[in-house]
């Protein structure tokens, strides 16, 4: 029985890829979703801002936020 453990140094990125993801979806909608893609595209950035000083609390909500874009 193998086990993988999950991290948010792992798990992080994928929630941006997600994320990236739905950006083209929200692309696709046109000026009606301009909105989302707008507010997804700063949970994004705070993402990689936290990851990138290594900021464990901001990634943790940003991990937390990405995962709630639908």
């Amino acid at each position: 029985m193998s086990t993988q453990i999950e991290t948010l140094g792992t798990e992080l990125p994928k929630e941006i890829e997600r994320c990236h993801e739905l950006l083209t979806e929200y692309s696709a909608i046109g000026p009606a979703g301009a909105f989302g893609h707008a507010m997804i595209t700063e949970d994004i950035a705070a993402a990689h801002k936290a990851m990138m000083e290594g900021d464990v609390v901001a990634m943790l909500r940003a991990y937390n936020t990405l995962k709630e874009c639908k």
